[in-house]
């Protein structure tokens, strides 16, 4: 007899993205299909420091079993660095994830029923699709511009069907690249008080902008404070895997205290605590005040590429795509026009540029009703200005 699975099973997929990397063992092929930090911008030996530090300090702490909620030094640092965006928040106002995906998880399970309408954005981070279908929510769309989501029709969504939560990545979100305007920002917080309805701000792209005297807007959980009683109404996910390491694994939810206390239970299910090891190497990090440089430099380096890569978009594709150009994260989101009798499809498209030696994301999968099948993502994090130049060229005769 074959197994019976789950039932949740049967509205959920493998990510498109994952299922793309079986393609790239092709020899000399250029990606722009993940959405990782270039390795070559890890601060080894920072870490390596802080590591030994932990080891060193306090070893008992770094390798035994550790509290749910985090390794207490940890959520220490993390507030101050929370205090260094605009956030007020104490130690216990916020518990450490095993990576942001992590504290997406726990905010469906402690929040979804099957059938609970969650509005997200259209395009949207395909893992929280996912995520949030496995919970059995019926998922909305609401539409994104250059200026993140639209929230006039974000307010009719709302107004509609009444979500459970609204799900937003407002500052160079995955994959629309898009960064919602302060204006913006302050509507979503006065929608949320308004209406009684949860926002969940994931933010692991905000400290990637690419000019150092114009910053993104503070994050919607900072704003709350000029909207007095909203803030109750905002959970804020936070990772060090796009500034640091991914491989350090380590997140965090700010959120009231009763969705924590709800979170902190269903995470004692899942894993009983993040790893301590990471966790206390992440602390010592922090502590020793070697973030700001590190910053500096992946912004510099990926602030490059990304320029080297809009400008060879417009020569080597010329009218036949259109795109914004980001300011800050890792990714372009651009849309075929099929001018001059080009290809439309962004799936035929990226057969065709396999073929070339060039791989990307179609943007279909990343809508949650309703795909645009003309969309595609780049990243621009993991190829160096040489191999962007070529790869773009590789995209031009794929057309």
């Amino acid at each position: 007899m074959p197994l019976q699975f789950a039932t949740r099973l049967d509205n959920v997929e493998t990510s498109a993205i994952r299922e793309l990397f079986k393609l790239l063992g092709k020899p000399g092929i250029i990606s722009f299909a993940g959405g990782f930090p270039d390795s070559a911008m890890f601060d080894v030996a920072g870490i390596k420091e802080a590591a030994d530090r932990a080891l060193a300090e306090d070893p008992g702490g770094a390798l035994q079993y550790g509290a749910t909620e985090g390794y207490e030094p940890l959520r220490q640092q993390l507030a101050a660095f929370m205090a260094s965006k605009g956030v007020e928040v104490k130690p216990d106002g916020l518990i450490v994830t095993t990576g942001s995906q992590q504290a997406l998880d726990l905010l469906g399970k402690t929040m979804i029923s099957p059938g609970d309408k969650v509005i997200v954005e259209g395009p949207t981070f395909l893992a929280t699709i996912q995520c949030f279908r496995l919970y059995g929510a019926d998922l909305v769309s609401a539409p994104v511009d250059a200026n993140g989501v639209d929230t006039e029709q974000l307010e009719k969504l709302i107004a509609q069907h009444k979500p459970k939560f609204v799900y937003l990545i407002p500052t160079f979100g995955n994959p629309s690249g898009a960064m919602l305007s302060l204006e913006r920002r302050k509507k979503v917080l006065e929608l949320a008080l308004k209406y009684q309805t949860l926002v969940v701000e994931d933010d692991p792209y905000g400290d990637l902008y690419f000019t150092p005297d114009a910053p993104p807007p503070p994050s919607i959980l900072s704003l709350s404070e000029d909207v007095p009683g909203s803030r109750e109404w905002i959970a804020h996910c936070g990772s060090m895997s796009k500034v640091l390491s991914p491989g350090l694994r380590v997140g965090w939810l700010i959120a009231q205290p009763e969705l924590l206390a709800k979170a902190t239970m269903c995470k004692q299910f899942s894993d009983a605590h993040t790893s301590t090891f990471a966790q206390a190497t992440a602390a010592q990090y922090l502590k020793a005040g070697r973030m700001p440089a590190t910053l500096a430099n992946v912004r510099k380096v990926y602030g490059e590429r990304a320029r080297v890569m809009g400008q060879a978009l417009a020569r080597e594709l010329g009218d036949a795509v259109e795109f914004t150009q980001p300011q800050g994260g890792l990714f372009f989101w651009a849309r075929l026009t099929g001018a001059g009798g080009k290809v439309k499809d962004a799936g035929e498209f990226a057969k065709k540029a396999i073929e070339q030696g060039v791989a990307f994301v179609p943007g279909a999968p990343f809508y949650a009703e309703k795909p645009d099948v003309s969309t595609f993502r780049l990243s621009f994090a993991t190829a160096d200005v040489g191999k962007i130049e070529e790869g773009v060229g590789r995209l031009g005769k794929a057309l």
